[in-house]
């Protein structure tokens, strides 16, 4: 009934085209006149009861994972911090004041499942400052062949024994973990936090203690100047509610972007600009 009444709407006051995007559940009506768009935005807000955003230079659609609810990876509260700060900016997402469109989106942890380091201009991404936690008795087991590694996603297949010196040692990035002795070595200062080795033995290794969020700026997808990916401003903050701290970052950005950013200019863009500087 709801979806008949929109359509109804829009053959009355527009052309009748719509477009149903999948990626953020949008409804887009396609093609009216300027007198309209007033009469339209009164009648679905009055009587339809339609909370309306905007699609230009907005706040757009943030998104996260799964966090805390599902995920024992999670190092922050991912969907809480996306529900609170999607409240706490509707002006934004309603009303466009940007030079163009600004993203959120929230990882629970370095594996970025919604891979906002690729695809959002203000990335924040779960992180912990100390050590990752090591139970040796499980490393052992891992290496025995007793648990079976990748959470055994590969079980319906023979890999072979497993290595841990090829399988992790040797493809962790900055090479800070050793294993000597049948005991395994990690040098927290040189650790990028890039979860392969927790991800092949997570009984082994979990994530630290002292857990926040990392913000990075700047990814988008070709538009005026091609990919990029974001970059790490802030290693390190604290990511508890209210958020306070991060919104402080969010509304700086916010500032110096809306004064120096040309038209249709993503932060990113700007920054590549002007400098990261």
């Amino acid at each position: 009934d709801y979806m008949e009444e929109l359509c109804d709407l829009w053959d009355f006051r527009g052309s009748g085209l719509t477009n149903m995007h999948g990626s953020t559940g949008d409804i887009i009506w396609l093609g009216t006149t300027t007198p309209q768009l007033e009469e339209i935005f009164y009648e679905l807000t009055h009587k339809h009861n339609q909370d309306l955003g905007g699609s230009g230079s907005n706040l757009r659609t943030p998104a996260c994972c799964i966090g805390m609810s599902r995920c024992e990876f999670a190092c922050i509260d991912a969907q809480h911090m996306c529900h609170t700060l999607t409240n706490e900016y509707q002006d934004m997402l309603h009303r466009p004041q940007f030079p163009y469109k600004f993203k959120f989106k929230f990882d629970g942890c370095p594996n970025g499942c919604v891979a906002s380091i690729a695809r959002s201009d203000f990335s924040v991404i779960g992180t912990w400052k100390d050590d990752i936690k090591i139970d040796q008795a499980a490393v052992k087991a891992y290496v025995g062949g007793e648990i079976p590694p990748n959470g055994g996603a590969h079980s319906g297949r023979d890999w072979g024994k497993f290595d841990i010196q090829k399988e992790v040692i040797d493809l962790c990035p900055t090479k800070c973990m050793s294993y000597e002795g049948g005991k395994l070595a990690i040098d927290t200062k040189n650790c990028y936090r890039c979860m392969h080795c927790i991800n092949v033995m997570p009984k082994a290794l979990r994530v630290g203690d002292e857990r926040g969020a990392s913000i990075l700026v700047g990814a988008k997808a070709p538009i005026l100047d091609g990919a990029q990916m974001s970059s790490l401003l802030v290693p390190f903050i604290p990511a508890e509610d209210p958020y306070d701290e991060i919104k402080e970052v969010i509304e700086n950005i916010w500032d110096w972007w809306m004064e120096e950013g040309k038209n249709r200019e993503r932060l990113g863009e700007t920054l590549k600009r002007l400098g990261f500087q």
